[in-house]
């Protein structure tokens, strides 16, 4: 640990801090304290339902705040409260969040530090610790990109150094040399477990060297070293930009939250750290120095908390949130109106690859701000060569290779979408997506409906057997995604629907799943039209029409399907679903009561599957139209095996015939 005298800082620094930022340094740090002190008293009341203390930490928000640009973005943690109130966000706005009121910044949807305001530049945490590093990240490629000479400050906490987030959001700062500040509150606990059982280095700063990053060990309940080195590096990383690893060696004297306590603490160790507490020193310091008097002090005391009790009255005072499942499955989406963009009549006759790459090259030369990441995605073009001439065309800047790190890829993907900016992360093969599953599902998925925040990304995803692949390049997954509330998923079966669907994923302001199958890449032409069009999610395609039965379907099984209705000549309705969410259910229940009979078909093995979900919505909207039994089509309940005579038995394609068959004869 270190502990450097006060007294000898300013001795070190006199000739860079006046008079005034010293006492607004003090004031800065004295507002967060009473505030806190304030809600423990409301939380032994019971009118607070959790706390999160960073007594003893405040030099640190509040050096790096102060030492912030108004619009550089900051990502703070729940210990974090000075950073809350060094931005000047109103208290009772502040109080209204912690109480759950209407007029937080969740309306009521998320609790404590969990919510952002673009109008203050801070963007809070999710309880997953991790993915707010790797969003930093995009937060600062955008700055970079578009030249602002701004930096990004992001906390964790030693704790959240063990996450794999951790070491692939230094990774991806370091390799593109994006100007984030990292700053590790090392304050001795991860909830009760010591550093000792956390990382097995003498200093976290050390890890810097192996990512070829600068960093420094500050002592973090120094509130004139943290203002003053931060400063500093602040200003070198705006005319340089490059990432730096920040160590602050400080302490949480309280429990990780109130409930928790701190009775595995030595009160030895506690009674150190409150000899060095940063407000009481800073304090010290300030009326030896006779920049403050004791009259001062009790004046500001006063002050704030007149303006606390003030806040508490107007929080109190509000009300708590009155909604409708209409009301919150509204906020679930960002708003978008699809402005229909009609297909040019001129076409070429091309393959789906062909097609994805058409529609991205569209988007790329209508969309300044997009920008495409993936691995292997620049010079090499892709595995598919999607992007071949990309970098040629576009730079290196908008068509980024990656390192091989998913999550922190999508997280950047997030953080260029608060920065304003749109982003399509290429997953090499929709197995991986797994390596990046919690900022999709915990991050993207839940931002506009807990702060009002678009995510405006497309994770292209090439999925699907038949090639031969094996277990983990094969997979048709998205049902992984299908229960989360949140994302679209798209899946298209033919050329010009991959074209205008992906156009449409792009233009959509909220997080969009692509699923393309590998097998349909260089087996299936069409007649796509030229330049740009879309077509509007969750708008189902009738591909053939009949009247003995309904086949409902999407991806591969479009064609599997078509196959054998052409070969058998049945009179049959054939739905291609395309976007499996939004469900064009209003479809699905027309073709249905017409002809009274369904199968559902997906290449996804069966059991939790989209289509089992689907079998119960038209038992249940159906059922007096039906016939038959609702009856599904999968693959079987194993992993996708690699040897084609074993892919083929997983498969659902030679039982197809004699499973409609059965169906018809009902």
């Amino acid at each position: 640990m270190t502990d450097t005298n006060p007294t000898d800082l300013k001795n070190l620094f006199q000739n860079t801090l006046d008079n005034e930022v010293l006492i607004g340094l003090y004031k800065k740090m004295l507002l967060p304290r009473l505030i806190e002190e304030k809600m423990l008293i409301l939380l032994r009341q019971g009118r607070i339902s959790k706390w999160f203390s960073g007594i003893g930490q405040e030099a640190i928000s509040i050096g790096v705040t102060a030492a912030m640009q108004r619009e550089e973005y900051i990502m703070p943690m729940h210990r974090n409260l000075g950073v809350f109130t060094a931005r000047e966000i109103p208290l009772w706005k502040l109080f209204a969040q912690w109480q759950g009121k209407a007029d937080g910044f969740t309306k009521g949807r998320d609790r404590s530090f969990h919510f952002g305001t673009q109008e203050y530049k801070i963007i809070g945490m999710i309880s997953h610790l991790g993915p707010q590093l790797g969003v930093a990240d995009g937060i600062a490629l955008a700055q970079k990109l578009k030249n602002t000479s701004r930096a990004t400050a992001v906390f964790t906490g030693e704790g959240g150094t063990s996450e794999g987030d951790f070491h692939e959001a230094l990774n991806v700062a370091s390799v593109w040399s994006l100007p984030v500040l990292f700053c590790i509150e090392n304050n001795g606990y991860g909830l009760s477990t010591p550093t000792s059982e956390q990382y097995n280095c003498e200093n976290l700063a050390d890890r810097a060297l192996g990512y070829g990053m600068e960093s420094h060990i500050i002592d973090g309940n120094n509130i004139i070293e943290v203002y003053t080195k931060i400063s500093m590096i602040l200003n070198d990383m705006r005319e340089n930009p490059h990432p730096v690893l920040i160590e602050f060696k400080t302490f949480r004297r309280r429990g990780h939250e109130e409930a928790s306590g701190t009775k595995y603490v030595p009160e030895d160790l506690l009674d150190y750290w409150e000899q060095r507490d940063p407000l009481s020193r800073f304090e010290q310091f300030l009326l030896e120095e006779n920049l403050i008097s004791s009259s001062d002090i009790e004046n500001w005391n006063k002050q704030f908390k007149q303006e606390i009790n003030d806040g508490l009255d107007i929080a109190f005072a509000k009300a708590l949130p009155q909604s409708t499942p209409e009301q919150e499955l509204e906020d679930v989406f960002a708003p978008h109106t699809h402005h229909r963009v009609e297909p040019q009549s001129s076409t070429q006759k091309i393959r789906v690859v062909d097609a994805i790459k058409d529609g991205l090259e569209e988007a790329m030369d209508s969309f300044d701000d997009l920008i495409i990441m993936g691995q292997d995605i620049a010079e090499y073009g892709g595995v598919f060569k999607i992007t071949d001439g990309f970098v040629e065309k576009y730079g290196r800047g908008r068509v980024r290779n990656t390192p091989i790190c998913e999550s922190a890829i999508v997280e950047a993907a997030m953080g260029l979408s608060i920065a304003g900016m749109k982003a399509v992360v290429e997953m090499q093969f929709a197995d991986f997506v797994s390596s990046g599953f919690n900022p999709i599902v915990n991050y993207l998925a839940k931002s506009h409906y807990r702060w009002n925040q678009k995510a405006d990304v497309v994770i292209r995803m090439p999925c699907g057997a038949g090639v031969g692949a094996g277990p983990f390049h094969s997979q048709s997954n998205e049902s992984w995604f299908y229960t989360v509330p949140g994302l679209k998923i798209v899946y298209p079966s033919s050329p010009a629907d991959a074209k205008g669907l992906l156009i449409a994923s792009i233009e959509d302001p909220n997080p969009v799943l692509f699923f393309e199958h590998k097998a349909l890449y260089r087996s299936i032409y069409d007649h796509v039209p030229d330049g740009y069009y879309n077509i509007e999610l969750g708008k189902s395609l009738l591909i053939m029409e009949g009247t003995m039965a309904s086949i409902i379907t999407f991806g591969a099984g479009v064609h599997w399907a078509k196959k054998l209705l052409e070969q058998e000549n049945l009179d049959v309705d054939l739905i291609d679903l395309r976007s499996l969410v939004p469900l064009d259910k209003e479809s699905i229940i027309k073709s249905v009561k017409k002809t009274g009979k369904v199968l559902l078909l997906t290449e996804d093995n069966l059991t939790g599957s989209v289509i089992s979900d689907i079998a119960a919505f038209i038992s249940e909207e159906c059922f007096e139209y039906l016939d038959a039994p609702v009856m599904r089509l999968g693959s079987i309940d194993t992993p996708i095996p690699f040897e084609k005579g074993l892919e083929d038995n997983y498969l659902p394609i030679k039982k197809l015939k004699e499973v409609l068959k059965n169906l018809l004869k009902y």
